[in-house]
Order: C-alpha cells, then sequence, then structure tokens
C-alpha cells in the first residue's frame, strides 16, 4: 500500500497543471491533499470525483484558505474532521481516517506567519500541534497504527532546509516551533523519511521566487509521521520533487499489510 501527502496549493490550480493525471498515475492507495483552497462544489469534476477514489474534504469557513482532501480506493471506515476547538476546527485542517486498524490523520498545519509577516501566529500553530497530537495520543498508547502525514510547516533539524542559519528567526525554523517538534518526537513518534534516508539536500518546499526548485534551495517541512505500531508496516519513505503542479512536492510511504 502507498501513502501519499502532498500540498497542492489550491486544487483547482494543480487541475489545471495535470493533478488528475497524476492521480491516476501514482499508484496511491490513499492520498491526503493539503491547501486545498476550494468548497467541494468549487473543485472541478475530474478532482471532486476522480475514477477508482473515494474522495471526501474539509474545508475551511474562510473561503479560498486552508482546507484539506482525502482520496482512497477503499472507502474508510469513519472520517473525523475535528480537534473538538472551534478557533482550528472553522480552518478546515484536520481528516483523521480509519481503515480497519489504520489510521491515517492528513492535517495541514499552521503556518507561524501572521498577516504583517511577523511570528504572531507562532502560539496558534504550537497550540494546534498539541491539540492534535493529545487527540491522537489515546490511540497510540492503544498501540494503534497511526500515521500522521502533511504540511507541517516546519523543518525540524538544520539538515531540513538549504539555509538553516538565515533561517533561524524565520517561521518554520525558530526555536520554540523546533522544540515543539522534538517534543512530538519525544513522544515516540518516528519520522519516516528519516529512519531511510539520513543525508542532507532533500526538501519538499522552494520558494517560488529566485529559481529556487531548480537550484534546490528549499525546507523539508512536509512529513509523514508513524506510530511506533505503524512504523513496523513501513517498507519504504520517499520524497518525489520531479513531480511538478505546486510549489511542494508529494511526499509518502509504502507500507505492508502483513509484516513478519
Amino acid at each position: 500500500m502507498r501513502i501519499y501527502s502532498w500540498n497542492v496549493n489550491g486544487i483547482r490550480a494543480a487541475t489545471k497543471k495535470g493533478f488528475g493525471f497524476w492521480l491516476q498515475a501514482c499508484e496511491g492507495d490513499i492520498i491526503g491533499l493539503q491547501e486545498v483552497r476550494a468548497l467541494p462544489d468549487q473543485i472541478p469534476a475530474e478532482s471532486r470525483n476522480p475514477e477508482g477514489f473515494y474522495a471526501h474534504f474539509s474545508p475551511a469557513k474562510r473561503p479560498g484558505y486552508s482546507g484539506v482532501g482525502l482520496y482512497s480506493r477503499k472507502e474508510p471506515d469513519n472520517v473525523e474532521t475535528s480537534l473538538g476547538i472551534k478557533e482550528f476546527d472553522d480552518e478546515g485542517r484536520v481528516q483523521i481516517a480509519q481503515f480497519g486498524d489504520i489510521y491515517v490523520a492528513n492535517v495541514y498545519f499552521p503556518n507561524g506567519q501572521g498577516k504583517n509577516g511577523d511570528n504572531s501566529r507562532i502560539p496558534f500553530k504550537i497550540n494546534f500541534y498539541q491539540a492534535l497530537f493529545e487527540k491522537l495520543e489515546k490511540l497510540k498508547k492503544a498501540k494503534k497504527k497511526v500515521f500522521v502525514i502533511g504540511d507541517y510547516n516546519t523543518a525540524h533539524k538544520e539538515i531540513d532546509l538549504a539555509r538553516p542559519k538565515d533561517n533561524a528567526t524565520t517561521s518554520g525554523f525558530t526555536p520554540e516551533e523546533r522544540e515543539e517538534f522534538d517534543r512530538i518526537i519525544s513522544l515516540g513518534w518516528v519520522d519516516t523519511f528519516r529512519e531511510f534516508e539520513k543525508g542532507p539536500d532533500h526538501y519538499s518546499w522552494w520558494s517560488m521566487r529566485t529559481r529556487a526548485r531548480s537550484r534546490n534551495i528549499g525546507w523539508r517541512i512536509d512529513y509523514v509521521l508513524a506510530s511506533k505500531a505503524a512504523m513496523k508496516l513501513v517498507k519504504s519513505a520517499f520524497i518525489h520533487p520531479q513531480t511538478v503542479g505546486s510549489d511542494h512536492c508529494p511526499v509518502g510511504v509504502d507500507i505492508t499489510l502483513h509484516p513478519n
């Protein structure tokens, strides 16, 4: 089984750039999208009801903002979209889908940058992290197989961005955001990609300015974290920078349903 995460930076724009072709060719079984930025009835039909997939969307109340979407070859047993906190739920950031004994949380984590380009939204972002992982802790403690996929909007370590020294005060790499990521890892969540790849220069987001992507001046801010029970299923983890159509690229894991 293959699980993908991709921030598509607007599904309407991504559809025009060939998202539907990618979806049919990607061999994904579960695909979580972030930053959908559309109500379900605004999504082009080919992306709203693609052949061969169950589709579920959780939009933000604010038009053209945030939103997550989930595609799966098999209809999930259940999809939950609430953290029980209105200020988070209104932004359409979470889908927790159950497929038998596997849970996939598709999440668009907030950016810590405020309207004026400052870091004023970092407290909101950290509170969101804490609320989400508190909710997921119950599943993890019950030894459920849980994958938390999405745009985390944080580069965890210096190796996870091209220019760490230049971005020490930039939202996404401030000490407080990285400390929160450390806390999550300390709870027993596993960064699947780093279990297989320890080296530098692997990124999932590039600024659309200054040809950053062609020069690979990027950030790794899209992750698949796994509970220890889920990690036993993981055969490989990947980043696909060759896939275009957004300022992010897809990331994901290949899992086996029948581990030894």
